[in-house]
């Protein structure tokens, strides 16, 4: 097997030193480079170069440079994705996004695990875990999700999280460790003050 084929299957492969995962993260960030020179204003260049670095999305994604991954080809983001500023994907494996996922400034989703055994780590062995997250989940700032993890749909993760198992649908979770604060109700529909003309519903 070659060490990309070692990564894919889930086995510890050699991510420092094989000659074909260093192009490939090579390209990825020479096309990261040049996304984050971009002006601002030069949206459609910056989607024309996502397209090329992302492994799908639609064109409705939003990515606020600057923004770096390993290889980019692992990378799926839904419709309506939104990331600020400063997003870090290090994407040996799949990293996978739902619709209408909407990521604050410095956060990081990490695939890649580091053999904890000193001589495996120490000749670049790594094993890399997917990550997947559904529809309508918003992160706070300064979140780092590791690998292996799955975060269910209708999902509000805290600012300043580490998130390092599952959490389920429709929930609040915040902390390091990230555990589940409480559930997402109606009433949530009502936390923050609407002008007049945007009341559709005054009952709580």
């Amino acid at each position: 097997m070659t060490e990309r084929e070692k990564a894919e299957a889930g086995y510890l492969y050699d991510a420092n030193y094989d000659k074909e995962l260093e192009k490939l993260r090579f390209h990825c960030m020479d096309l990261c480079w040049e996304y984050n020179q971009l002006k601002p204003s030069e949206t459609e260049k910056q989607r024309a170069l996502l397209k090329q670095i992302l492994g799908s999305m639609e064109d409705d994604c939003m990515i606020l440079p600057p923004f770096r991954c390993d290889y980019g080809y692992n990378v799926r983001v839904g419709k309506a994705f939104f990331a600020n500023y400063n997003a870090i994907m290090l994407d040996g494996a799949p990293i996978t996004f739902g619709d209408h996922v909407f990521i604050a400034p410095n956060c990081v989703f990490t695939t890649a695990n580091h053999a904890l055994d000193t001589q495996q780590r120490n000749a670049g062995l790594e094993v890399a875990l997917p990550i997947t997250v559904g529809d309508n989940v918003w992160f706070g700032a300064n979140v780092t999700v590791l690998p292996g993890v799955t975060i269910g749909s209708n999902t509000v993760i805290g600012a300043g999280s580490v998130v390092t198992r599952d959490i389920p649908s429709g929930v609040i979770a915040v902390g390091n460790p990230c555990r589940v604060m409480r559930q997402i109700t109606e009433a949530d529909k009502h936390r923050y003050p609407a002008a007049p003309e945007d009341r559709k519903d005054e009952t709580v």
